[in-house]
C-alpha cells in the first residue's frame, strides 16, 4: 500500500512481492537506476556552470548531433548498471548495437535487460527547460548464462516487466511501474532521498491539451490534420489548449498529470515517425496503460507492435483514452 512521503526504498522493499519473479534482483536494477539519475541530475543542474553544455561534436546512429550531457548520461547509466552486475544487456538510443555483459565468470546469469534513452529532450538543454531519461526493462528471452542475443531485446513492449522515466526539472522525480499502477517519487536534494509525491498517477479519460509540433502540419497525414482542426473547433469542451515542450517526459508528464494527448506522427519527410519504439514509444506507453491511458501509431496498440530492429521509428499517439480513439478515428476515417 503506498503511503505519502515513503522513500522509494522502502516502496521497493515493501513491493517487491507484488512482482511475479520477485527476488530481489528487479529491486536491485531499480535502484541502481535511482542512483544513476541521482549523478545525471546533479550534473543537469550545474550545466550552466561548467564546460558540459552544447554538442559533444558526435553524431548518433539516428544520425542527430549528439549533446555533452547526451554523452555524460549515456556512460553514467551504462557504468552504474555493468558494475552492479544486474543485467545481463543494455541497449541505448545513444549506442550503435545493445552492450553484451558478462560477469567476473565470464558468463551472465543475470535476468534483465535495459533499454534507454539516457536524456530524452536534450536539445533542450542549452535553454534550461525540462530533460529527462526513459528507462525499459524485460526479462530475457535466451537461455541465462549465455550471451545475450537480438532476440532479447527486440520484444514486443507488452513483455516490459517495469518501466519509468526521470524528470530533471523544477523538482527531479522517477516516474515507474512494475505493472501495480503507476508511482511518483520527488528528489529531496537537501539529503539525496526521493520520497513518493504522487501515488497510484492516472490518466483523466477525458482531457483539453494536445500537444504535437503544428511547424510540421503541411507534412502530417490527413488523419491528423483532420484531428487538430478537431482541436481547435469551438465545440463542447473544445477549442483544447495547445501545449508542447519539445521533451517527451516533460510533454507525457503534464499530459499524464492534467489529461491531455501527445502526438508525434509520421510525416512525409519521415515516413515511419521519428520517435524510437523501443527506447520511447513502449515504455511510455507501458506506463500510459498502467495510469489508465492508452498508446498506439494510429492504427494498433504500441505494445503489440513486434519489432524488428533496434532503432526502430513508429508514429506516436498518446495519453487520455478517449482522446486517443477519437484521433485514431481520424487516421482510419482518412485511409477509408
Amino acid at each position: 500500500m503506498a503511503k505519502q512521503n515513503q522513500t522509494l526504498g522502502e516502496f521497493i522493499i515493501e513491493n517487491q512481492e507484488e512482482f511475479k519473479y520477485s527476488s530481489g534482483e528487479l529491486s536491485r536494477l531499480i535502484n541502481s537506476i535511482r542512483l544513476a539519475a541521482k549523478v545525471v541530475n546533479h550534473e543537469v543542474n550545474k550545466a550552466g556552470l561548467v564546460d558540459i553544455l552544447g554538442a559533444a561534436g558526435e553524431t548518433n546512429v539516428q544520425g542527430e548531433d549528439q549533446q555533452k550531457l547526451d554523452v555524460y548520461a549515456n556512460e553514467i547509466f551504462i557504468k552504474t548498471l555493468t558494475n552492479r552486475e544486474i543485467v545481463c544487456g543494455i541497449a541505448s538510443e545513444e549506442e550503435d548495437d545493445y552492450i553484451t555483459i558478462t560477469g567476473r565468470n565470464k558468463k551472465n546469469d543475470n535476468k534483465y535487460i535495459v533499454l534507454m534513452d539516457p536524456l530524452d529532450g536534450s536539445s533542450n538543454i542549452d535553454v534550461n527547460v525540462s530533460v529527462g531519461t526513459i528507462f525499459s526493462i524485460y526479462r530475457r528471452v535466451t537461455p541465462p548464462g549465455t550471451p545475450v542475443t537480438l532476440d532479447d531485446f527486440l520484444q514486443p513492449g507488452k513483455n516490459q516487466v517495469a518501466a519509468g522515466y526521470i524528470v530533471y526539472g523544477t523538482s527531479t522525480m522517477i516516474v515507474y511501474s512494475t505493472g501495480h499502477g503507476v508511482n511518483g517519487f520527488t528528489l529531496n536534494p537537501a539529503i539525496g532521498t526521493y520520497y513518493l509525491s504522487h501515488p497510484n498517477m492516472q490518466y483523466p479519460e477525458d482531457g483539453n491539451i494536445y500537444s504535437v509540433n503544428e511547424g510540421n502540419y503541411v507534412h502530417f497525414p490527413q488523419g491528423v490534420k483532420d484531428y487538430i482542426k478537431y482541436c481547435q473547433k469551438e465545440e463542447g469542451n473544445r477549442p483544447y489548449s495547445a501545449r508542447y515542450i519539445g521533451s517527451l517526459v516533460s510533454d507525457f508528464h503534464r499530459n499524464m498529470i492534467k489529461g491531455g494527448i501527445y502526438i508525434y506522427p509520421n510525416t512525409s519527410k519521415d515516413p515511419d515517425g521519428k520517435l524510437r519504439l523501443l527506447y520511447e514509444c513502449n515504455p511510455m506507453a507501458y506506463l500510459a496503460e498502467q495510469a489508465n491511458g492508452s498508446a498506439s501509431n494510429g492504427f494498433e496498440r504500441i505494445l503489440d507492435i513486434q519489432p524488428t530492429k533496434l532503432h526502430q521509428r513508429v508514429p506516436f499517439f498518446c495519453g487520455s483514452k478517449n482522446m486517443v480513439a477519437k484521433a485514431e478515428e481520424f487516421m482510419q476515417n482518412s485511409t477509408s
